[in-house]
């Protein structure tokens, strides 16, 4: 109850520091600020000097297709002098990039070129952004809800070239639909795989040898 309270007073005083943002407070535990794109080195540097949030412990995307502004960039502080944290979310869409926070931040060179390279946020101001956890000629950003299962490009040891090479996926088989919920009983064969037991040739009985006599 008192942590909820502390919370509470400490989301009033943000919001009347940033009219512009809302407050929430989830499972009465983490408070959670939501701000517009504009304006936002201006606000974290606000939370950093005047709230205490020194750190910024984590940023990541989330994607949400069904919106008109699909991505999330959610920046995790930490108030090391207050021993409290606040999780702030701005919204954009593919095309409208999010202020750096570099300036803020330095660390948040490592955690804007993550984002860029999984979800394709891009980040104004932020002048590497290059691959991070993929390759540098990976097509796509892997974290987006519309990036194939299968990928783009496979990578594979050729042992006849003795290297690696980067070639267009190839499924080796198409996509089967198996139904493991069906009513019937004791059915030992899949449908599809009925051809496992056409032209089967039984192995031949092993020869009987008869015992010594008493």
């Amino acid at each position: 109850m008192a942590e909820t309270q502390s919370l509470t007073a400490l989301g009033e005083a943000v919001l009347a520091a940033l009219p512009a943002g809302r407050i929430e407070i989830e499972r009465g535990a983490e408070l959670v600020l939501t701000l517009p794109g504009e304006g936002l080195v201006e606000a974290m540097t606000l939370l950093r000097d005047h709230f205490g949030f020194e750190q910024l412990m984590d940023l990541c995307g989330a994607d949400w297709p069904e919106r008109p502004a699909r991505f999330e960039v959610i920046y995790n502080l930490l108030s090391l002098s207050h021993n409290r944290r606040i999780r702030v979310i701005v919204s954009t869409d593919a095309a409208t990039p999010v202020p750096s926070l570099i300036h803020v931040w330095p660390c948040a060179t490592w955690y804007e070129r993550e984002a860029w390279d999984m979800y394709g946020i891009v980040f104004e101001g932020q002048t590497d952004l290059r691959r991070l956890l993929t390759d540098y000629g990976f097509e796509g950003h892997p974290l987006r809800k519309d990036f194939p299962l299968t990928g783009h490009v496979e990578v594979r040891y050729d042992e006849e070239r003795k290297q690696v090479v980067y070639e267009p996926v190839k499924l080796t088989q198409d996509f089967r639909n198996f139904d493991f919920l069906s009513p019937w009983e004791n059915m030992t064969t899949l449908p599809g795989d009925e051809k496992v037991f056409l032209n089967r040739v039984e192995p031949p009985a092993a020869p009987q040898v008869a015992g010594p006599k008493p």
